[in-house]
């Protein structure tokens, strides 16, 4: 294992620098609806109505996620405007730092070998690189959440009271971007650690407890505003009616409510949902992580008790989520630090082992099919500077395959960042351009912002998240041509419909231009006939935006 350490350590800072660069493109990328645009548009709200408190989303007050990625967004929109590179810059800020901290704990747990191996392993994994693109509460989240855990170790150590400031800062910090869900992953592996090694004393610390109040303690913001949009206003409607708790949404609704689907929002489960979603997920590093899961269940002979606070916060979290009735992909993104931990220390115990060969092998096999897809996927949708594209990517297969590799673990990470590079230039620089042009009203709001941006703004039966944050202002949401007769009286205005609405407004003598019909499809849900170029036209709708003079 030894012999393997020198090399690492020359070729890490460059690999890291890569995996970093790899992930910048998405940042200049506009935010893809529905989710990103609706928080995005969330946050704008805050910042153009200097309303800090409460949350406007969908036309209405907006119950569902806490404050803390809307705050950290509007921060950002303050200092560089409200662009899409201003909201996306915070969560990769954030990401960056939850690499610094997954180091941090892989040296703690194990050693510097191993945290290296961890890091170039996290800033490449397939759904945390997406994340950063389209940004949610997952860049947060998954930084708060190993941050903690290792600033709760500094407090196991007694090293400072520092520590138990910070470790409940970030715990607090995660609580407000998901619910309090989020001290299962942080907690749960000390608890069970205290369990199995008989540490009794440790419910009873004055160090925890002293965490705990103070991670309480820092949530009240979240808490005051929750209290003051919702609790203090039982007359608002929300979920299609009065009386509802903020309060009681966030410490039950939010969280237990959708794990027995028993709250206003509601899912259908599968308890191997994550199972495969983590095969895909966690790419180029799948199998090396359920290589390292096996490797820890059969094989590991050095089972430091200590070790379980990821180990037991990565099982119960992955159970609870296996059991919930409401999924989504992009939970499984807050245990990637754990995971690439878990890879990372299995690589490193068998980094001077014959079968890390086979696996070695395995990832060179995953570059050409990785190269293959993309290549195929190019022509199949007909892409523009498909040629470049073709080139690219056979340009990293070439140089991936004759570099020569001193040992079977620089063979691993190499080849999983040839695939990483050649999935993330693909999507970044060709596959999510072409996509983005499908935002109609992206496009509407350019047309806005280049005919006169000064005119009030509205959606009538045809709504997009991505017009509501790029557009000037606010984006005025109409259900009813009462709504729609009272907003015509500002003209000029914009209206942002469907072509048979717009026809018909025209049709019956409204005096408007018919500025821009721009091309409409869902890219979050994409379908073949989309994706073929001689086909796509079958599938692709219009929206309309009139203007009203």
């Amino acid at each position: 294992m030894r012999d393997v350490e020198p090399v690492l350590q020359r070729y890490f800072p460059w690999l890291l620098i890569i995996g970093i660069a790899l992930n910048v493109p998405g940042l200049w990328l506009e935010i893809i609806e529905p989710d990103g645009a609706l928080y995005a548009t969330i946050a704008k709200h805050i910042v153009q109505h200097r309303d800090w408190v409460n949350l406007w989303g969908d036309g209405h007050d907006w119950l569902d996620k806490p404050h803390f990625p809307f705050w950290m967004a509007a921060i950002s929109y303050k200092v560089f405007g409200i662009t899409s590179f201003a909201y996306k810059l915070p969560a990769f800020l954030f990401w960056l730092l939850g690499l610094y901290y997954t180091f941090l704990t892989a040296r703690d747990l194990f050693n510097v070998t191993v945290a290296r191996i961890s890091v170039l392993i996290s800033a490449v994994a397939l759904h945390s690189t997406l994340a950063n693109f389209d940004v949610r509460a997952e860049p947060y989240l998954t930084t708060c959440i190993i941050a903690a855990v290792w600033h709760m170790l500094g407090v196991y150590q007694k090293k400072g009271g520092i520590h138990i400031v910070a470790a409940a800062l970030f715990a607090a910090c995660a609580i407000m971007t998901k619910g309090i869900f989020v001290l299962l992953t942080i907690g749960g592996g000390w608890v069970l650690f205290w369990i199995f090694t008989a540490q009794w004393q440790q419910f009873i610390n004055y160090r925890w407890w002293a965490m705990l109040i103070l991670c309480f303690l820092f949530i009240t913001p979240e808490l005051y505003s929750l209290y003051a949009q919702f609790d203090l206003h039982p007359e608002k409607i929300v979920f299609g009616k009065t009386g509802v708790s903020g309060l009681k949404f966030f410490f039950w609704d939010s969280q237990f409510g959708r794990f027995f689907n028993t709250g206003p929002i509601k899912g259908s489960g599968n308890p191997t949902f994550f199972m495969h979603t983590t095969l895909w997920a966690f790419l180029p590093w799948s199998i090396g992580l359920v290589s390292g899961i096996v490797y820890l269940i059969r094989f590991d002979t050095n089972r430091m008790p200590v070790r379980w606070i990821i180990y037991g916060s990565t099982l119960l979290t992955f159970i609870l989520f296996s059991l919930s009735r409401f999924q989504l992909p992009h939970y499984i993104v807050i245990l990637f630090p754990y995971f690439s931990i878990i890879t990372g220390y299995f690589l490193y115990q068998k980094s001077a082992h014959v079968k890390l060969y086979i696996l070695a092998r395995v990832q060179q096999v995953l570059v050409f099919v990785a190269a293959i897809a993309v290549i195929v996927l190019l022509y199949f949708t007909g892409l523009k500077n498909e040629w470049l594209a073709t080139g690219l990517t056979c340009l990293i297969v070439a140089i991936v395959n004759i570099i020569r590799f001193q040992n079977p673990l620089q063979r691993i990470l190499y080849h999983g960042y040839a695939m990483a590079a050649i999935i993330y230039l693909f999507l970044f620089l060709f596959f999510y351009p072409f996509l983005l042009q499908y935002q109609s009203g992206r496009s509407a709001a350019k047309m806005i912002w280049a005919n006169d941006p000064k005119p009030p703004v509205a959606a009538y039966k045809s709504f997009s998240y991505s017009l509501e944050f790029y557009a000037p202002g606010d984006v005025k949401i109409m259900h009813d041509g009462r709504e729609l007769d009272a907003f015509m009286t500002q003209a000029p205005c914009y209206i942002y419909t469907s072509p048979e609405l717009a026809d018909s407004l025209l049709k019956a003598g409204v005096k408007a231009d018919l500025l821009a019909a721009p091309e409409y499809f869902r890219i979050t849900k994409l379908k073949s006939k989309f994706l073929n170029k001689d086909t796509r036209r079958t599938v692709v709708e219009r929206r309309s935006l009139l203007y009203v003079r």
